[in-house]
């Protein structure tokens, strides 16, 4: 299994960044996804999910509205749109698959809100 996260970077509060990931090493087509974030010193939350077919997604409270998930099953990748970005938002994000029973996590993007 492997996810690749990219995307990230420096963006001014109230922008917009949109996040990929992709996906190799499992049948993606029939796998949930998730995306998590980790602020410094900080554990890490989750901020968006969504089903293997796309039809169902989920978000923390505090994401909802502002950020969207979203997936290709052709191109084995997911997505995370966010827009209206605060300070707070700044983490990692990472994207994570459980796959027979495991947690499989990509590297990691970094995002930076920040005037």
């Amino acid at each position: 299994v492997q996810l690749v996260e990219s995307g990230g970077g420096l963006v001014q509060p109230g922008g917009s960044l949109r996040l990929s990931c992709a996906a190799s090493g499992f049948t993606f087509s029939t796998y949930n996804m998730n995306w998590y974030r980790q602020a410094p010193g900080k554990g890490r939350e989750l901020v968006a999910g969504i089903t293997a077919s796309g039809g169902n997604t989920n978000y923390a409270d505090s994401m909802k509205g502002r950020f969207t998930i979203s997936r290709d099953n052709r191109k084995n990748t997911v997505y995370l749109q966010m827009n209206n970005l605060k300070p707070e938002d700044t983490a990692v994000y990472y994207c994570n698959v459980v796959w027979r029973g495991l947690h499989y996590w990509g590297q990691g993007t970094q995002v930076t809100v920040s005037s």
